[in-house]
């Protein structure tokens, strides 16, 4: 019996001695996880007060606050290579999105400031305060001053919050562009307010070059020039519910400058409400150019004391002497224009003027309602052909026996669609 109880202790030694063991490891931790939480202990392993934080959600987002990384927020200290490290920091996480929290109740003052890394992961700039530029003339100087937050080569990038990008700009023709999108894929920007005084031309509020897949929606934008202008190589662009005003509106262009080539194409701006500006929907071309135009939608839009709301022109010149005439164009086609209603500052409210080389094609026009605050209303057409339906007014002189462009909109992406798609996006 002795024996046998021997035989039971000696078998069962090594499973005590591994419970007793965890089960000293379970109060070890339990101890520590416990006592870290109290104010008079130290945790044993401390990350540095770096700005880093992840939130509970299944993405893990890591949510970077500039004011923890050493932003001022006063409005006078530059702040500029503060948001640039951040920037490097979110585009430098490799598992996980990254959030760049620019916090409300502060003013950032930011100088033209270059946002272009090859980031590994998702980025979002959130911003609830304010950006601001510099208002010396001295400072822009230094810089390009075509460009304030210039952002290029990012692909998946979003921009949200209900702050302010503040241009403060006292000066004459010293900054061009508030938010410029270059060479981006998958950008997604809503609840940006854009000002910019009176007294400051050339100042487009957003920009979008050599990009695709970007949506711009919800936001205000007084830009004094364009609020929105989408340029050369750009494609399956989104203006969504976009206040306007005042300013030029949004426009196609200026498309091959210099007999430059320029593809524009897969545009839809819809929901758009714009006021006091010049050139309201606008499609613009260089004589001489190359490339093309088309499939570009403008629809359910709102007017209110605007110049040219409805306007294409492939004989666009803004230089100080006449632009020579020239017989290759930018060719234009599948444009349509929908549900467009409001009040015109000039008698002159359709103006369709196109290349008598390279007319514009597929044009479709669908319930317009465009009245003259200076006379009855007029409509120019010039080698424009295509279709319209419904109400028009100025009267449309569209004809064509061409198949029409007739859009087919969905309001938000649900695949990927080939480049011979219709318009819908």
């Amino acid at each position: 019996m002795q024996s046998e109880l021997a035989e039971m202790k000696s078998a069962s030694s090594p499973i005590t001695i591994k419970y007793s063991f965890l089960h000293l490891l379970s109060i070890i931790l339990y101890f520590l996880s416990n006592t870290a939480k109290s104010n008079c202990f130290q945790s044993i392993i401390q990350l540095p007060s770096s700005g880093l934080s992840r939130n509970s959600n299944k993405q893990k987002t890591v949510v970077l606050d500039i004011d923890k990384f050493g932003a001022k927020g006063d409005g006078i200290t530059d702040d500029s290579k503060i948001l640039q490290d951040v920037w490097k920091v979110a585009c430098s996480m490799s598992s996980s999105p990254a959030k760049i929290v620019i916090p409300s109740g502060n003013s950032y003052l930011v100088n033209p400031t270059n946002l272009g890394w090859p980031c590994k992961s998702h980025v979002t700039l959130s911003i609830s305060g304010t950006i601001a530029a510099p208002r010396e003339p001295a400072v822009w100087d230094a810089f390009d001053a075509l460009k304030w937050l210039y952002f290029h080569d990012v692909n998946d990038l979003t921009v949200e919050g209900g702050g302010v990008i503040n241009g403060t700009l006292l000066m004459v023709n010293s900054q061009k562009n508030h938010l410029v999108f270059t060479n981006c894929r998958h950008v997604a920007a809503s609840r940006i307010r854009v000002i910019a005084p009176s007294d400051s031309p050339n100042t487009d509020g957003v920009h979008i070059s050599e990009s695709t897949h970007v949506k711009l929606k919800d936001s205000t934008i007084a830009a004094e020039d364009d609020c929105v202008s989408i340029v050369s190589n750009s494609t399956r662009i989104s203006i969504n519910n976009v206040i306007c005003g005042p300013g030029h509106g949004i426009s196609i262009g200026s498309l091959g400058k210099s007999k430059s080539s320029a593809t524009v194409h897969v545009i839809v701006v819809d929901g758009v409400t714009m006021f006091d500006t010049e050139n309201r929907v606008r499609i613009k071309t260089w004589q001489g150019g190359s490339g093309y135009a088309r499939k570009i939608i403008f629809q359910n839009i709102k007017m209110r004391n605007v110049s040219n709301p409805i306007i294409i022109d492939q004989y666009y010149c803004d230089s100080p002497s006449p632009c020579a005439n020239q017989t290759s164009a930018v060719s234009i086609d599948s444009i349509s224009f929908r549900n467009i209603k409001g009040t015109s500052a000039t008698e002159e409210a359709i103006t369709l003027s196109c290349r008598y080389s390279h007319p514009c094609k597929k044009l479709y026009l669908e319930d317009i309602e465009l009245v003259s605050l200076s006379g009855p209303a007029k409509s120019f057409y010039w080698k424009a052909y295509g279709t319209s339906s419904g109400l028009i007014h100025p009267p449309s002189c569209l004809s064509s026996s061409e198949t029409i462009f007739l859009p087919n909109i969905k309001s938000e992406p649900t695949r990927v669609q080939s480049d011979d798609d219709r318009a819908s996006i």
